[in-house]
């Protein structure tokens, strides 16, 4: 057992949040955690790192129990490099490292006394080393950086970057640390594709346990085997991943819907006989018994029924020419950096195409300028486009929702605007507050209905999942999937996308690749195709930018000496192995063991050098 919570309550000015809530976490378990917004979710997540306690129930932690919170918000902060930021979490591994070459040093000058308490501090230093894996914290910090994204970053100050970047570079101190729970709420968030499926081989070998909030289906799926679900303050369990939870949730519903039918027909038959039999002397007797059997009856309560999900639907008026958008040869260049270069592209009516590509490609700005009045695009005929922008930009924060909506469309009148923003999922009370009040959930919702009402023929959507609850991702999904328009989207939501494009164009080194087909087609596709090797370029175009005889000379012996280190650091780590096991059986023999050790502290020196050097040339 990792972590225990019993019967814990807690709540907000006198509100409770959460009431109740018992479960478990055992060791090397993997649980994703599900809930609507506002459920109750990060305050669970807070009362389990002990950053809230609880009004009453208790939670109860493993001894010395190491955690690791990634929050949704707030990143690494500190005045420091990328690679110095990681470099802390190896502190005693590089003190252990210091200690043992003191202790090799001073073991080449020691008499025969001092040589026993030494040799038994060497051992126990070289165990302890051995067990960390001190001699390879480089690797595995450039192992994790290099897969989250920040491969030519190691130098950058952590101060200079994003919020984003930041809560990435916490996440991969967190996967350095090794802590024995893991806790993670929407560690996806801020991920391209290429860093999200790295993350996901990465977690499925963690030694550790693995808390997951996240809305993204397929990383549950990969990575978990047990879900938790917390509505309506109630927090229930259920063995499998995201897919089998939801079978088994429909399952649990139905049959206490039949459970409840069935006790409630009993209740109403056993009413029935005492109505008609309680006053007739032959039958009151079994009457009074039938009293009895109510009276001790367990009544079951109704069950809950589902949360009312929004429901999305787009529907347009005209229908447009069968060439929608196109654009021929085209250069995108943002602030000096060429994201596409000779670029084609044409969307035929009825397509549902998704852009991808990692962090920086230029997907958005692919889209805006689709969208704009540039002279290289044309237009279909009757083509309304309906845009959904990822940062709601056109919401105005100090107008009141309902008038945000009818500022737009004044031509609805008040009952239907009001039941298209219930429909998608806003409450009452939500029309009445300023949209800078609501969630980023309720936003994007907001964002929706005005989408919808629009009536577009064409749907050109940024990133339109995000902040969206699972349900209300799934009831998307379902519209735009129902949909006979045409749909332009960019998404990270995996499984968004290959429920909704059948045709996908990737960004990448500057040129755009399309792939009739669905998501899972492309992936396979990615998966199986092979490198391609370099083209040599004819001499006549060689430029001045190509590699002269000399660079090419440099850089082929820069390769060998990096593996002529590789290998010599590999055989010093054999060396240093069977020599310290030599020393551990030099007993009494005190000039083997003054050679041992003078030999240890050479290896020791050498191998410092050669990481140094190592350093220098894969920078």
């Amino acid at each position: 057992m990792l972590a225990a919570f019993e019967n814990v309550t807690f709540g907000y000015a006198g509100v409770p949040v959460v009431k109740n809530v018992s479960f478990t976490l055992h060791e090397k378990e993997r649980v994703g955690f599900l809930g609507g917004n506002g459920e109750g979710k990060t305050t669970i997540l807070k009362l389990l790192t002990g950053a809230l306690a609880p009004d009453a129930g208790s939670i109860v932690r493993k001894r010395d129990l190491t955690l690791g919170y990634l929050e949704q918000t707030g990143g690494f902060t500190a005045d420091c490099t990328v690679y110095g930021a990681m470099e802390e979490v190896f502190e005693e591994d590089r003190r252990l490292l210091e200690r043992l070459k003191e202790t090799e040093l001073a073991m080449a000058h020691a008499d025969e006394a001092e040589m026993r308490i030494l040799s038994a501090r060497h051992e126990s230093l070289t165990k302890r080393i051995a067990a960390r894996d001190s001699y390879h914290t480089d690797v595995r910090i450039r192992t994790v950086l290099g897969g989250m994204g920040f491969e030519g970053m190691y130098a950058q100050n952590v101060a200079t970057m994003s919020g984003g970047e930041r809560t990435k570079l916490k996440l991969c101190r967190l996967l350095l640390e090794e802590p024995e729970l893991l806790v993670l709420d929407e560690p996806t968030n801020h991920l391209d594709m290429s860093t999200l499926f790295w993350l996901e081989d990465y977690l499925s070998s963690y030694k550790g346990a693995l808390l997951i909030v996240s809305h993204d289906r397929y990383f549950l799926d990969r990575l978990t085997s047990r879900t938790l679900e917390l509505e309506n303050g109630k927090l229930t369990s259920y063995k499998g991943s995201y897919s089998r939870y939801k079978v088994l949730r429909e399952e649990e519903r139905k049959a206490e819907e039949r459970a409840y039918e069935k006790q409630q027909e009993e209740i109403r038959k056993l009413r029935t006989y005492v109505k008609k039999n309680i006053v007739r002397a032959t039958t009151a007797s079994s009457a009074q018994s039938r009293v009895k059997q109510l009276e001790k009856m367990e009544v079951l309560e109704r069950p809950r029924a589902p949360k009312r999900q929004p429901v999305f639907r787009f529907t347009y008026d005209d229908t447009p020419y069968e060439r929608i958008l196109s654009a021929e040869h085209f250069d995108l260049t943002v602030e000096g950096k060429t994201l596409l270069k000779d670029a084609s592209f044409t969307l035929m009516r009825g397509q549902k195409c998704a852009i991808l590509g990692d962090n920086g490609t230029g997907k958005t700005t692919l889209l805006k300028f689709l969208l704009s009045a540039d002279p290289r695009v044309t237009r279909a005929r009757f083509a309304r486009i309906a845009y959904y922008d990822q940062e709601n930009a056109r919401l105005d924060p100090s107008e009141r929702v309902l008038d945000a909506f009818w500022g737009v469309y004044r031509s609805m009148s008040r009952t239907d605007a009001q039941s298209l923003l219930a429909r998608t999922g806003l409450a009452a009370e939500d029309m009445e507050k300023k949209v800078g009040e609501l969630s980023g959930g309720l936003k994007a919702k907001l964002a929706l209905a005005l989408l919808q009402a629009e009536r577009g023929n064409v749907l050109v959507l940024d990133e339109p999942t995000n902040h969206l609850d699972l349900p209300a991702r799934e009831s998307l999904e379902a519209a735009l999937a129902a949909f006979d328009g045409t749909v332009l989207f960019v998404s990270h939501d995996r499984r968004f996308i290959e429920a909704i494009a059948d045709r996908i164009v990737y960004l990448e080194n500057a040129s755009l690749t399309d792939f009739a087909g669905s998501y899972a087609d492309f992936i396979a596709r990615r998966r199986a195709a092979p490198v391609p090797a370099p083209e040599k370029a004819p001499k006549e175009q060689r430029t001045a930018g190509y590699r002269s005889r000399e660079e090419r000379a440099k850089e082929a012996q820069r390769r060998s000496r990096v593996k002529e280190i590789e290998t010599r650091l590999a055989a010093i780590e054999a060396e240093q192995a069977a020599l310290t096991e030599e020393l551990g059986a030099c007993g009494r023999d005190f000039r083997r063991a003054q050679e041992t050790t003078e030999r240890l502290a050479a290896l020791s020196e050498e191998s410092e050098a050669l990481y140094e050097e190592y350093g220098a040339l894969i920078d």
